[in-house]
């Protein structure tokens, strides 16, 4: 534990992240060409969706990140809260516009998927309504962000902003078992087998998935290196107005 706060220090973190970035952004680029071109290309349409079923190979692993870029910022809004790093609080910052464009993703192709098997674009269903609520957090995160010049304020009032909007992360999640009304279907990933899409959607799906998770984790990284090196020079400008 106490080798992992040694990241903390801006520099370690640039100069660890600059090693791991080129590895983490192939990956990505490999399991999502791979993933989608395997999905999209070699599986066979659903006896019941038909074609329309192929858009589980955006729509699904945009939904897990987007959630799980909420519940990541949670994470890294609690670390500055507790311990008062700054890295942590330009990685939430960093990860959530990366969070935002996964929630509008998911909610796009959610409705390009709906629309052929419910018959509508859109409906009041609690995953859906939750997701919408989700995406607002996303948006008032980054706009409270932009609205307050010193940074370790804007980092504690986002913060807790972060704790409430992780309610709505929440409910996203689980909303279907919550309640059990509405058109929206269970998971498409289960321990419960019988509740899991076939194989042949399956496998190339999680491949997809760990393309987003590893193109998130690219895009954090460089998005907080770009945080950082900002920061620097906000206090160097401020230190030559002092001057």
């Amino acid at each position: 534990m106490a080798s992992l706060w040694e990241y903390a220090n801006p520099r370690k973190f640039i100069a660890t992240s600059d090693r791991v970035l080129p590895w983490v952004g192939t990956m990505a680029v490999f399991c999502l060409v791979v993933g989608l071109v395997w999905g999209f290309f070699f599986t066979p349409e659903d006896y019941r969706q038909g074609a329309s079923v192929k858009i589980i190979y955006l729509h699904v692993p945009a939904a897990l990140m987007a959630i799980n870029a909420w519940l990541m910022m949670l994470v890294a809004s609690l670390v500055w809260i507790v311990r008062r790093h700054h890295v942590s609080a330009l990685a939430a910052r960093a990860a959530a516009p990366v969070g935002a464009v996964m929630t509008i993703i998911a909610l796009a192709t959610g409705a390009l998927w709906g629309q052929p098997i419910w018959g509508t674009w859109w409906v009041w269903d609690p995953r859906l309504t939750s997701f919408l609520i989700l995406l607002l957090f996303y948006l008032g995160y980054i706009a409270l962000w932009a609205a307050i010049e010193n940074d370790d304020t804007a980092a504690d009032l986002t913060s807790v902003l972060c704790l409430v909007g992780s309610v709505f992360a929440l409910l996203s999640r689980y909303a279907v078992l919550f309640w059990n009304q509405g058109l929206h279907q269970g998971a498409s990933l289960s321990l419960d087998k019988k509740e899991n899409v076939d194989n042949v959607f399956y496998l190339p799906l999680l491949v997809c998935i760990a393309g987003f998770v590893l193109l998130f984790v690219a895009l954090v990284l460089l998005r907080t290196q770009t945080e950082i090196r900002a920061r620097r020079m906000r206090a160097l400008l401020a230190r030559e107005r002092m001057g």
